[in-house]
């Protein structure tokens, strides 16, 4: 990492993102005054998540499928079979299914560089925007997005699986409360066997691993996870340094970008007196098995939180105890997106702007130091 980048973090690790702006919607924001199911519209159907949204859609009454852009028939007419979806409701326009289905919010399933096309075409519309993990391609990507919300007064919000998992939500109310405070070190484990090994569809093999349409590997694919859940347990703290590192295993089966990664964030002692702490970012398409779960250590004791409702509090010399999580507030990023457009419930941190902003600037550095490394 060069000089220049080692100040400009140690200057940004200094600052949080305020504590007014992680939850709340801009007041310029223009929430949705409309009832009744909310208006999806899909951009792209080429990312394995779209499955969930046609089967929720297919099972829920509180959202609809007005529109779907996706130029590849074949593809649309093997879901549309598989989930009972109209034909008349594809688009091959973008622009032309915004403006004829008029959603609410669009679900972006398409690759990561797809992201800021589909914001771009959004955002002067007023449609709000949902897209899968991470929030955007590149970090300038993600401040041109930024840029447009803020401009035309929409929601640019991002998924995470892990978003939903009442064990993260309990590890961070441990943590809130002074339970499990200071924290010291997060240990986080995302990825599973490789997206090829598990059966993605060929059409999400082809653009997960190119890197000029994901921007790497597991990296990206599962980097993310640790780089906005660190950021959000640090209560928006940039980290003051950070040094990744990435392999590729499997050169056979992932000749083009990296399948594990590992990024290690370090944050300095911040303004109002908080600690300085560890976060190391374990990202892998060759794990034995499916793997999202998270170790954070305090100075007398460790929380691990695993997938869901999966929560155990570990001392010293003592076997591990299990801990029962609180309720989701909600079940699923469906729920959230109808309320949230309406107005009925706050940005969750999680899924905010300013918070993912952060995660990608932490992606962007790791990606070009992994550039960097000789091979």
């Amino acid at each position: 990492m060069t000089r220049l980048i080692l100040l400009i973090l140690a200057v940004l690790g200094a600052a949080s993102v305020a504590a007014g702006e992680i939850g709340s919607a801009p007041e310029s924001v223009r929430l949705s005054k409309a009832s009744g199911p909310l208006r999806v519209g899909v951009v792209g159907l080429v990312h394995g998540h779209v499955e969930g949204l046609l089967w929720n859609a297919s099972k829920r009454d509180d959202i609809k499928i007005v529109g779907i852009y996706e130029p590849n028939t074949a593809l649309f007419e093997r879901l549309a079979a598989k989930y009972n979806v109209d034909p008349a409701i594809r688009f091959d326009s973008l622009e032309k299914m915004l403006d004829e289905a008029k959603p609410e919010a669009v679900s972006v399933m398409g690759s990561i560089r797809d992201h800021l096309p589909a914001v771009e075409a959004c955002a002067p519309r007023g449609i709000h925007v949902l897209v899968e993990k991470p929030l955007a391609f590149s970090n300038a990507d993600a401040r041109k997005m930024a840029a447009l919300a803020r401009e035309h007064g929409i929601l640019v919000l991002t998924n995470y699986e892990t978003s939903w998992y009442a064990s993260l939500r309990e590890a961070k109310r441990m943590i809130e409360s002074g339970e499990m405070a200071p924290i010291r070190k997060m240990i986080f484990r995302h990825g599973h066997k490789g997206p090829k090994e598990i059966g993605c569809t060929p059409e999400f093999l082809a653009w997960l691993t190119d890197p000029e349409q994901n921007g790497g590997g597991a990296i990206v694919d599962f980097g993310c996870y640790g780089a906005v859940l660190s950021t959000w347990l640090m209560n928006g703290r940039r980290p003051a340094s950070i040094v990744a590192s990435a392999s590729t295993l499997k050169p056979d089966v992932y000749p083009n970008v990296d399948d594990d990664a590992t990024i290690v964030l370090t944050y300095a002692p911040g303004k109002d007196g908080s600690g300085g702490a560890t976060a190391i970012i374990e990202a892998s398409w060759a794990w034995t098995h499916d793997n999202k779960e998270a170790d954070l250590y305090s100075e007398n004791r460790s929380i691990h939180a695993g997938k869901w409702d999966e929560l155990t509090i570990r001392e010293e010399n003592k076997p591990p105890a299990m801990v029962k999580p609180g309720v989701r507030e909600h079940e699923n990023e469906w729920v959230y997106l109808r309320k949230v457009v309406r107005g009925e419930c706050p940005v969750d941190p999680l899924s905010s702007l300013e918070l993912n902003l952060i995660a990608v600037e932490i992606l962007d550095e790791a990606r070009g130091q992994v550039r960097r490394e000789p091979r």
